[in-house]
């Protein structure tokens, strides 16, 4: 029988382990889903005015493709932030220790190790922020592209449900794929 050990971590650890994970907040899983919704319905649109499907005949379609297509973007999302936010962290942290550096200068009665552990959340901070946006900006544009190519190139020949299906189930699966091969 292997005794299970109960790790007591320091508030500084959990918080360093927190960075270095996969999950995100309540507040950047909110952001990545309603962004998510945002660019899944957009086909919609796209199939009810250029390939002439009516909303009130196809709306369960539209329904669950738009959801489907929703998770996966917003599992995109998740996916291209953890690897962007590392990258993005290294780049900025020269800059931000100066910064913050400059700032904690005047401060003679802080500690070494609390300017440290400042410089560090800020350097974080900033991360989390820029990883957020750029992943939300590449992966929106890429659905985007994705949906055009395949509704009007690939998929031109199929009847306008098939097309949207396959469109939208498509670009949704290859941004999936591909924000899990990213390194």
């Amino acid at each position: 029988m292997v005794k299970q050990k109960t790790a007591d971590f320091t508030r500084e650890e959990e918080l360093l382990l927190q960075d270095f994970s996969q999950n995100v907040s309540t507040k950047s899983s909110a952001l990545f889903y309603g962004n998510a919704l945002i660019i899944s319905a957009i086909p919609v649109w796209l199939y009810w005015r250029i390939h002439q499907m009516e909303p009130q005949q196809s709306w369960s379609l539209f329904a669950v493709m738009t959801l489907v297509s929703t998770w996966l973007v917003a599992f995109a999302y998740k996916k291209m932030k953890h690897v962007l936010k590392h990258q993005v962290a290294i780049k900025r942290e020269e800059a931000v220790t100066r910064e913050m550096m400059r700032k904690l200068a005047d401060d003679k009665k802080m500690a070494k190790k609390e300017k440290d552990e400042r410089i560090l959340w800020k350097k974080n901070e900033i991360a989390d922020y820029e990883a957020t946006t750029f992943s939300i900006l590449y992966n929106n544009s890429l659905f985007l592209v994705l949906i055009i190519v395949a509704s009007f190139f690939v998929f031109k020949t199929f009847t306008p449900h098939v097309n949207y299906v396959l469109s939208v189930g498509g670009a949704g699966s290859v941004l999936a794929l591909l924000s899990t091969s990213t390194k």
